[in-house]
């Protein structure tokens, strides 16, 4: 009778999980988390856009944070500084948010807040954040409306990043990155 007890006691607490399908978004939070690092790769842009400011290269460093709860991603131009002084650069926070769903807040630079919720493919490698709503400025600037995360190996994924324009045109930006090797504190490289 106590097994029994404890059985339902155990199903009772793991319904709303269950129900909200977070065990279904868990799976890519956990391949997205696996990209935790950092990463270099080409910037092409649809239409193709002068890229004198950033350059012609990203840097994207992933982290995941808050004890495994969200993921932090930041990208900026690669042959920009990385002044921590001086946060100029778009941070992105992925996480599973209350109904369970994988969810995508992108604090532009543009000053406004789109989220996003994803969606999978069914062989689990590419994940699409489609737009949901956005708060801060957005009706001068134009917002970030969608994202997708391509994941072909450890060492490599592809994203893809696509700006809403206040006349409703966009602009993508494709990434092919590489993962950067770790280099030891203390080496003579």
């Amino acid at each position: 009778m106590k097994t029994s007890r404890w059985l339902l006691c155990a199903l009772v607490i793991s319904l709303p999980r269950m129900a909200f399908g977070q065990s279904e978004a868990q799976k890519p939070f956990t391949a997205l988390q696996s990209l935790a690092g950092s990463w270099v790769g080409a910037l092409t842009t649809f239409p193709a856009m002068p890229t004198e400011t950033i350059g012609d290269s990203m840097r994207v460093t992933l982290r995941v944070t808050s004890r495994g709860n969200a993921l932090v991603h930041e990208m900026h131009g690669a042959a920009l500084p990385d002044d921590p002084t001086k946060y100029d650069h778009p941070v992105t926070m992925i996480y599973l948010n209350d109904d369970g769903r994988l969810t995508l807040t992108h604090y532009c630079d543009a000053g406004n807040r789109p989220r996003m919720t994803a969606r999978v493919s069914p062989d689990g490698k590419t994940i699409d954040f489609d737009f949901v709503d956005i708060s801060g400025r957005y009706d001068r600037t134009g917002h970030m409306q969608h994202a997708t995360f391509t994941l072909i190996d450890a060492d490599h994924h592809v994203e893809d990043w696509t700006y809403l324009l206040p006349n409703n045109q966009t602009v993508r930006a494709h990434f092919e990155l590489h993962r950067e090797p770790i280099v030891a504190s203390g080496s003579s490289e």
